[in-house]
């Protein structure tokens, strides 16, 4: 255990305390078990690592520690759980939980048997897979990290703090909004900006190698994190990272699954299954007509990468329909029911409808519902029930 701590401690020096996530101010530190789940490169990491070094004075009753250490391969998480309480640990962080087999039935266990024990964990969004199992869905609270939004761009790489707003006062009072936020910044610009390079807090390793280390994410979600939850061969893997590509060259990707899966050179039903991954891992987002019931047990309507800065790094003509879509699906499906609504381009909590499009956009598509807006691109300012696309990056 003495090499895993110096390894954490060193990590925990490199780690800077600002800018943080806006998860962080969201969790309660205080719960003995908490789960944060959330696409690879979101930060997760350096959010618990924030936490320590804003909480703990003394570092004496923690450690930090990642489930792909080599230490795991010859030693068990029980076993080092057991070790620190026996010498005093109270806090325990674990990072990487989806690389550790049989990770929950262990944790369970820890949970039960150290009561003194507060722990952190931290894994792929597919952690929802195992968290009902071996009953720990009353045991731990769990959060999701998304993608960043706009606002959390703005603050991560112009140290500008722009105040969340909460969707119903974007619908009702967003002119106001619109003046409050372009006095502190250019919101076209920034907006333009965030499309390409904002959905990772990575960006502040600068812009150079930014869109390889985004097909890095995909890849290594495909390559590790699937594999780490579903047996699945390599010929699978392959198929998924093809169908990566024809979502991001495809406008709009509408689905056919009998002609997606001929494509793809497979079954339906593994077509399907494809799909369920891929959507739990988080480099996918499946959108449905409105309506109760699991998505994979109903043909979704349309296929979107997770956020546009993945369209980008695999075509970088990405169709400028499909970014816009892209993004105000990633920006309002991590808190709001978000189907497709037939007639329109987005349903939002079976209440609005919304429209989305360039300055030429017009109301023609959804004149007959109430509770219908346009979300337009390249406005700074909107009016009525027309809003600039960009103010929905300020959810969160």
């Amino acid at each position: 255990m003495e090499t895993l701590r110096k390894k954490y401690l060193r990590l925990l020096n490199s780690v800077p305390k600002y800018p943080k996530r806006f998860l962080f101010d969201k969790i309660d530190w205080n719960n003995r078990l908490i789960i944060i789940k959330g696409q690879r490169g979101t930060g997760k990491t350096t959010l618990i690592l924030q936490h320590i070094k804003s909480a703990f004075d003394n570092l004496d009753d923690t450690l930090y520690v990642s489930l792909d250490d080599i230490y795991f391969s010859g030693n068990t998480l029980s076993g080092l759980a057991e070790e620190f309480v026996t010498n005093g640990g109270r806090f325990l962080f674990v990072d990487e939980v989806h690389r550790y087999k049989g990770w929950s039935r262990e944790l369970k266990n820890i949970y039960d048997f150290y009561p003194s024990l507060h722990i952190v964990i931290t894994g792929s969004s597919a952690l929802s897979f195992f968290i009902g199992n071996a009953d720990l869905g009353r045991r731990a609270v769990v959060y999701h990290l998304p993608e960043m939004s706009l606002r959390e761009f703005i603050l991560f790489t112009k140290r500008k703090e722009v105040k969340a707003y909460d969707l119903e006062n974007i619908l009702s009072n967003h002119e106001t909004i619109e003046r409050e936020v372009n006095a502190q910044i250019i919101s076209v610009k920034c907006f333009k900006e965030f499309l390409r390079f904002g959905a990772y807090p990575f960006i502040l390793e600068g812009k150079e190698s930014y869109f390889d280390k985004v097909l890095s994410v995909i890849n290594a979600v495909i390559d590790n994190d699937i594999p780490a939850i579903e047996n699945i061969s390599y010929d699978s893997r392959l198929k998924m990272k093809r169908l990566i590509f024809m979502i991001s060259t495809t406008f709009p990707f509408k689905v056919n699954v009998s002609e997606l899966s001929r494509k793809l050179g497979t079954s339906r039903d593994m077509f399907v299954k494809y799909l369920n991954l891929m959507e739990q891992s988080g480099v996918i987002k499946l959108l449905i007509t409105g309506g109760k019931g699991h998505t994979v047990l109903r043909k979704p309507d349309k296929i979107y990468l997770s956020n546009s800065n993945m369209l980008y790094a695999i075509n970088e003509n990405a169709d400028i329909g499909t970014v816009r879509e892209t993004f105000f699906l990633n920006q309002l499906s991590s808190n709001f029911n978000v189907n497709y609504p037939g007639v329109g381009d987005f349903s939002v909590n079976n209440k609005y409808i919304f429209e989305i499009g360039g300055k030429g956009k017009t109301f023609e598509q959804i004149k007959r519902f109430d509770n219908a807006f346009l979300a337009i691109d390249d406005s700074d300012f909107g009016y009525k029930n027309k809003i600039p696309l960009w103010l929905f990056g300020l959810l969160y």
